[in-house]
């Protein structure tokens, strides 16, 4: 029986066998549009695969399950789990992977290919699966094709495609085809709408494109640069130019790699190309009959389409048109999703936070991938900083008929937890408060700000707070002293895939987390040397560390993880994770020795002594010059301080939000108690005032990270006033920041000189 056919074997009829990725490329060929060669490794492959190896049944039983606690994320991880756990127990019926391997071969012996999963349904009229299930690029060797073939299969079973199964009503057990095609060099890749997917507009086709490989525009990882082309004369109506700081490439080895990209703003596509792109995709929309999504590549000079599937969110009716200015946009980007909604925005940095998101919140995220469906089921609208209409979750987005717009760049850093805003997701448009129908609302975007032409000089320096590599270079070009905080956090989350890094070490994967972390702290690293980076260490709660791939098998569940099993303490208890984390610093100081090391959620004495004990002990013990610091977020620092610095400690970073939150007893995320949260309490000034004291008497440096000196003028000026030596704030706060501190350092020194001046004066009296 042949469980393995080319892709010139495969039609749309066989949809039912090839999946619809692979059956709609079988299509394209068949049609006489250029699509790379290559095979499809048969859903009854998989199916055979399941049954030989015993653990269909309980594959069925166990999807049922998953199906039914989609939303509860605890629950949901562990039953994924255990059902890829059981597709890798089945392993691959042998004459299967003969048949993989004579066709890899047929190929070539060292091709490399991409090895993407074609589930059955998938790239349908009615469901995407857009971005759900896994896929592999420059994957080399027969073992490694077949490898990634079963990482595909067990992709049917990870949260994000049980979540999103549960919100299209598919209850059917889910069978997996795969298709390997031969891998192109992209220059320059994105996707093709031959319709206006968010207004339904089927006279133009909707571009997008990005450099490199076609990953950072499907995944939203980047904002690509947009073209509307009309069918009518297949002439470009409209360019928007994106903003893209790296792009993704086949690297020497067989892998994939990030490198920078220099030309943030010049554009990826000329007119003649993109006027190619749309005449091709037009004639897959001719040939099927339908509005097409396409994804191409150009290779050289040569295109190249990879994938085809019907637009699934046509005639979805948009919300009518806004008449008459009230207000100027807060932020504008691109309309990917229509409707229009009021509602508290909830600004998330991950989908392991999505559990802080209410039932009707207004979602803000950096960017957002299928991992984020549990909360975008929930959002009233979903607003990202990168991305395009084009992306993977804007596609969900609009199949779930939540508001959608990408590529706002500043929404993150412009809008705050709690603020009412209107969200257009046809216009692309987010207005302040609550917007009534009319009258009718301006569609011209707001006047971007200048160069600032003066910059204050500060004797307190200003340091940035930062989470995302990409944001490195743009955010070292503003006036800042360095990075005050660096959040590891999201940095290993993206590093890592969503990956839990213990699944990782129980692989013997050490190398590829020690990469991945490296490679993105280097990026920040060198963007900003030689002024300093301050590295704090992961410190995802139990409940954040669960919700990765593979966290429910490490994590404990806490009642309270948010003064449970996290920070110093966790580096203790799980040496391992903090020795890789450790050994990524030691690689990227190696080259740019700007980065230094913070110690998150010190409470005891004795906890700190064994984790820089664990520091010493590593190479990185050996660097001399790397700074030590602690975060001050705990009340009991107050008390130890003065032995911390003893213990070696060079820096003392406050953490004002936490700090208050256990100095006054209160959860921040609490509607109800939410007045209560003062970062300007009394007591919680006298306890930043004492550790700022105390690290002026023994000589090292003291700063703050929060909120407060963004918001209140007054508590910048009151921390000048304690002698602090750094603020660290978010990149949009910089400038506000610095302007305050400079004007309270002039009035602290013209204090000091009229105390002088009437001191003289009094003794001049006297004699």
């Amino acid at each position: 029986m042949d469980y393995v056919r080319t892709i010139q074997e495969v039609r749309l009829e066989d949809a039912s066998e090839a999946g619809g990725k692979g059956a709609n490329l079988g299509e394209l060929q068949a049609a006489g549009l250029p699509v790379p060669g290559g095979f499809v490794v048969l859903g009854i492959g998989y199916a055979l695969s399941m049954d030989r190896g015993g653990v269909a049944g309980e594959l069925s039983a166990l999807h049922r399950e998953a199906l039914s606690r989609a939303g509860d994320s605890d629950q949901l991880n562990e039953i994924c789990d255990r059902l890829q756990s059981l597709t890798h127990k089945a392993a691959m019926d042998d004459n299967i992977r003969e048949q993989i391997a004579a066709a890899y071969t047929a190929l070539g012996t060292s091709e490399s290919v991409a090895v993407r999963s074609s589930a059955i349904g998938e790239d349908s009229l009615a469901t995407s699966f857009a971005g759900m299930n896994a896929s592999f690029t420059n994957v080399i060797g027969e073992d490694a094709v077949i490898s990634a073939v079963q990482r595909c299969w067990s992709s049917l079973f990870t949260p994000r495609v049980i979540n999103y199964r549960a919100s299209q009503r598919i209850t059917s057990d889910p069978v997996m085809a795969v298709v390997v095609q031969k891998m192109l060099k992209s220059d320059r890749s994105g996707v093709a709408f031959t319709a206006d997917p968010s207004t339904g507009n089927s006279g133009v086709i909707i571009i997008e494109a990005a450099s490199g490989q076609g990953e950072v525009v499907v995944s939203g990882a980047v904002e690509p640069d947009h073209y509307v082309v009309s069918k009518s004369d297949m002439k470009v109506k409209s360019t928007h130019l994106g903003h893209q700081t790296f792009e993704i490439i086949a690297d020497e080895s067989g892998g994939d790699r990030q490198v920078p990209v220099d030309r943030h703003t010049q554009r990826v596509l000329n007119d003649r190309e993109v006027e190619t792109i749309a005449r091709l995709a037009r004639r897959a929309e001719d040939h099927y009959g339908s509005p097409q999504d396409v994804e191409w590549v150009f290779e050289g000079g040569t295109l190249w389409f990879v994938q085809a599937r019907p637009i699934t969110t046509l005639g979805k009716p948009a919300a009518p048109p806004l008449s008459a200015p009230l207000s100027v946009p807060l932020i504008t980007g691109l309309g990917a999703a229509p409707g229009r909604v009021t509602g508290a925005v909830r600004v998330l940095a991950m989908p392991s936070a999505g559990h802080r998101l209410a039932d009707g919140d207004i979602l803000v995220a950096p960017m957002t991938n299928p991992d984020w469906i549990p909360a975008i089921r929930r959002a009233a609208a979903v607003i990202t900083d990168s991305g395009g209409m084009t992306c993977h979750a804007a596609i969900v987005a609009r199949e779930l008929g939540v508001p959608c717009v990408v590529g706002a760049r500043t929404a993150t850093s412009v809008l705050s937890d709690g603020q009412i805003v209107t969200v257009d997701g046809a216009s692309g448009e987010v207005f302040a408060g609550s917007v009534p129908a009319s009258p009718q609302i301006s569609q011209s975007r707001p006047a971007t700000s200048g160069p600032i032409s003066f910059v204050p000089t500060t004797a307190t320096k200003i340091y940035v707070n930062l989470a995302m590599a990409e944001k490195a270079e743009a955010v070292a070009a503003e006036p800042v002293d360095g990075v005050g905080l660096l959040r590891a956090e999201f940095m290993l989350t993206e590093a890592l895939g969503g990956r839990h890094p213990r699944e990782l070490i129980a692989n013997g994967q050490q190398e590829e987390f020690v990469a991945s972390m490296a490679g993105a702290l280097g990026r920040i690293a060198t963007a900003f040397a030689p002024r300093p980076v301050v590295y704090r260490a992961t410190d995802l709660r139990s409940n954040e560390f669960r919700g990765l791939t593979g966290g429910a098998k490490f994590e404990p569940v806490e009642n309270n993880p948010m003064i449970g099993y996290r920070g110093c303490y966790r580096y203790i208890r799980e040496p391992e994770m903090f020795r890789l984390e450790l050994e990524a610093i030691r690689r990227v100081r190696e080259r740019t020795p700007n980065v230094h090391l913070m110690i998150p959620f010190v409470r005891t004495k004795w906890e700190l002594e064994e984790c820089l004990s664990l520091v010493d002990a590593s190479p990185l013990g050996r660097h001399r010059t790397m700074s030590r610091w602690v975060m001050a977020e705990v009340p009991s620092v107050v008390h130890w301080l003065p032995e911390y610095i003893g213990m070696g400690i060079d820096g003392v970073s406050i953490g004002s939000n936490d700090l208050t939150q256990l100095m006054l007893g209160i959860d921040r995320d609490s509607e109800q108690c939410a007045e209560l949260f003062d970062e300007a309490d009394a007591a919680v000034l006298d306890a930043i005032e004492r550790i700022v004291v105390t690290a002026r008497k023994h000589g090292i440096t003291s700063s703050l990270c929060g909120q407060a000196p963004s918001s209140r003028p007054g508590f910048a000026e009151r921390l000048v006033a304690m002698g602090i030596t750094s603020i660290s704030v978010n990149p949009d706060a910089v400038n506000d920041v610095r302007t305050a501190v400079a004007a309270a350092e002039q009035r602290i020194m013209l204090d000091v000189a009229l105390s002088h001046g009437q001191s003289a004066a009094h003794g001049s009296s006297r004699a």
